[in-house]
């Protein structure tokens, strides 16, 4: 113990972040958390001293999360740990640990209903768990029949996969007849804004753009508002709608800070409530929210070219009101 403190404060006085790194995969592969919290704790002290030694600290943080047992784990779900995680650490604690794991120990706060919320995203009910603060998100804490099974992201100790739904194929190209375009499109309009929402982190964060338009009339009049003049379209069942806006949501994008699946769940049932013009009875149950999305009409589009990085082309219709929506969402790699 001594020699590993002793090496410990060398690698800290020393600021080397290459051995620190090579310190944390020895901790964590022997499971040391003792010595991992140990060293976590130390590289936040050096910084008074002006050691920039947060990538460590969160390196540390991250691996107590993925993979020590639930009191460790639970103990760095508090805002400002994980800081350079590869993704929200009450997402990539609850990628490897049940809430019972969890629950006893996280200390409260907004990021034990979060944690929670993850846990439900990848199947577990706790509608009977009054101590989850069902505030935080306002979705219900099991998922609905209606609801598809969500992209949930999978995190190991150097990397994370987080793959985007597999699209369906998309349909024959077809070239869009010449009519004016609505002078409505850009008018204020909670479903435009919600769709833009969904890849905030894209355009905030990372290298992405984006641009929805909000009109009277139908799919075809928000492509052609859009300037979409050849297109390729495919309906989507409401589910694979969902799945597909919460991966969105969920996502970093290319160099963004990744949200987490439970905020991509909020933010697609936002988006739902949104284009069905239910906000004002926001929290919705989840049959209202069901029968909203089934109510919608979705598609996916393209214009018939390849495209890399992240995308995300969707287009809605609702038929009660003869409302539509498009949205052109891409946030390249490079």
């Amino acid at each position: 113990m001594g020699d590993l403190q002793g090496e410990l404060i060398r690698l800290i006085e020393l600021g080397d972040l290459d051995e620190l790194t090579r310190l944390i995969d020895r901790l964590g592969a022997a499971g040391d958390w003792d010595g991992l919290v140990d060293l976590r704790d130390r590289c936040r002290a050096a910084l008074e001293r002006g050691k920039q030694l947060w990538p460590a600290a969160s390196l540390a943080e991250y691996r107590l999360a993925l993979e020590a047992p639930g009191p460790w784990a639970a103990s760095v779900l508090v805002p400002g740990a994980g800081r350079f995680a590869l993704g929200p650490l009450s997402e990539v604690a609850a990628s490897s640990h049940t809430w019972a794991e969890l629950a006893p120990h996280v200390p409260p706060g907004p990021l034990a209903a979060v944690t929670a919320n993850e846990r439900v995203v990848r199947g577990e009910d706790l509608r009977a768990d009054g101590s989850i603060d069902g505030s935080v998100l306002e979705l219900p804490l099991a998922l609905e029949p209606w609801e598809p099974a969500y992209p949930v992201a999978a995190y190991h100790p150097d990397r994370v996969e987080a793959p985007a739904p597999s699209p369906p194929a998309l349909g024959d190209l077809q070239v869009m007849q010449d009519a004016a375009a609505p002078d409505d499109a850009a008018a204020p309009d909670e479903g435009r804004r919600a769709l833009l929402e969904l890849v905030t982190a894209w355009t905030a964060e990372s290298n992405g753009r984006a641009e929805a338009v909000a009109l009277t009339g139908g799919g075809p009049d928000a492509l052609r508002a859009l300037g979409v003049r050849r297109y390729r379209t495919v309906p989507l069942e409401p589910a694979a709608a969902m799945a597909t806006m919460a991966w969105c949501g969920a996502s970093g994008g290319a160099h963004g800070r990744r949200r987490g699946m439970a905020a991509g769940r909020f933010a697609a049932w936002w988006a739902v409530a949104a284009l069905a013009d239910l906000l004002d009875a926001w929290p919705l149950t989840g049959a209202e929210l069901g029968r909203a999305a089934q109510r919608l009409r979705w598609w996916l589009w393209d214009v018939g070219e390849p495209e890399t990085g992240w995308v995300l082309h969707l287009a809605v219709e609702d038929p009660g009101s003869g409302r539509a929506w498009a949205l052109n969402a891409v946030d390249a790699a490079s």
